[in-house]
């Protein structure tokens, strides 16, 4: 499955460089739950990817064979990432999930945040919001409206 995955967006990337409207140096990463979990392997392998944002997901619980654990791959990761949880997450526990896969993070300091929120799994709010179109300004720049 974690190939199918793999493969699925790069599926997905090589369609949307036939799109004359995308520009493929924007290119970000967003996953929510079990996605913000795949987010680390699918970073470290895709280059064409700007930026990530892992939210509600940290360190998977699941047994994955080793050459496909997504925890493997956080430090070949160098993609600036924000991770945004909630600090009462009954599936991602802080610092049994978030701060391990955080730390094991490859990207620069610099280039890579944490936030804790008042709030539990699933986090889809104003300050999540906030923060998610900060960080995508920040790292693909302002989006420009016509």
């Amino acid at each position: 499955m974690a190939l199918d995955i793999a493969k699925d967006l790069g599926r997905c990337l090589d369609y949307l460089k036939t799109r004359q409207d995308i520009n493929q140096e924007k290119l970000a990463y967003y996953g929510c739950s079990w996605g913000a979990c795949e987010g680390p392997r699918l970073l470290a392998i895709e280059p064409t990817l700007k930026a990530g944002l892992l939210l509600s997901g940290g360190a998977y619980g699941r047994e994955y064979p080793v050459e496909v654990d997504p925890f493997n791959f956080a430090p070949h990761t160098r993609t600036p990432i924000l991770m945004v949880n909630g600090k009462y997450d009954y599936a991602y526990p802080v610092d049994g999930s978030l701060i391990p896969l955080f730390e094991a993070l490859g990207t620069p300091e610099k280039d890579k945040r944490y936030v804790l929120l008042e709030a539990g799994h699933g986090i889809i709010n104003q300050e999540a919001i906030r923060l998610s179109l900060e960080w995508l300004d920040r790292y693909l720049g302002p989006v420009h409206t016509r």
